[in-house]
């Protein structure tokens, strides 16, 4: 099996012998940037059937096409974990998106909190860096980035059967709080640079399917605290055991 040098996400059904068309700025990647050309190998991969080995069969300056020849490895899935954000400044939130994603979220949801200093995101920029991270990573799998809604519509719309696992600066210094063993779907909700207002904090608190959880004897800034807090989950609940 030849190896591949690029790694490439494509919105296209894979399969023994799946022809894939390639759009521009594809093209443009491959062929003038990368230099590749007929008969060089790239991974694959669409986020729902595993990544594939596909050989160039076929460039021109606007497009081109790709050939499966062999699945080279099966679709991995996250387990079901949103991780839900205040946006902060830009490299930062676009810092939080590409490790979630490496980290395993399936869903990745910006909200608006009391005081959240970001008021707009760019869903589909950010839908970008998710893609880029997987390409990186190895991942087979790109979460969906939600459009940005205000956290008391998020949590009254609230699906059943969801654990929710709030990140409280509060209770800095304190144990963890995170259940051992604990089935069934979760969610991570990380605050903003200025913390939950007490009007938020009492609202979450008040929920019984929110876990008030510790982050350690430091507080810490939104997108280490995504980092860690993520890295506690898959640790005790996700799929790193």
């Amino acid at each position: 099996m030849k190896r591949a040098k690029v790694r490439l996400f494509v919105d296209h059904p894979l399969g023994a012998g799946q022809t894939v068309p390639l759009d521009r700025d594809q093209a443009n990647y491959l062929f003038n940037v990368m230099r590749m050309g007929v008969g060089d190998a790239v991974a694959v991969f669409n986020g729902r059937d595993g990544e594939w080995l596909t050989e160039v069969s076929a460039v021109s300056k606007r497009s081109g096409v790709l050939t499966c020849t062999a699945q080279s490895a099966s679709q991995m899935d996250p387990p079901d974990l949103w991780l839900i954000f205040a946006p902060i400044k830009k490299a930062r939130t676009d810092f939080i998106v590409e490790k979630a994603t490496e980290m395993g979220a399936r869903r990745i949801l910006p909200v608006q909190t009391d005081f959240t200093n970001s008021e707009r995101v760019r869903v589909d920029r950010l839908q970008a860096h998710c893609v880029e991270a997987a390409e990186q990573c190895g991942g087979t799998f790109v979460p969906e980035v939600a459009d940005l809604r205000p956290l008391d519509k998020v949590l009254a719309s609230w699906p059943e059967g969801r654990n929710l696992m709030f990140c409280d600066e509060a209770l800095v210094g304190g144990s963890a709080g995170l259940p051992e063993n604990a089935t069934g779907p979760w969610a991570i909700l990380i605050g903003p640079e200025g913390g939950f207002s007490d009007a938020e904090r009492a609202r979450l608190r008040a929920l019984d399917f929110a876990r008030p959880v510790a982050l350690g004897p430091r507080i810490l800034r939104a997108d280490t605290a995504a980092v860690a807090a993520m890295t506690l989950w898959q640790d005790r609940l996700g799929d790193w055991r």
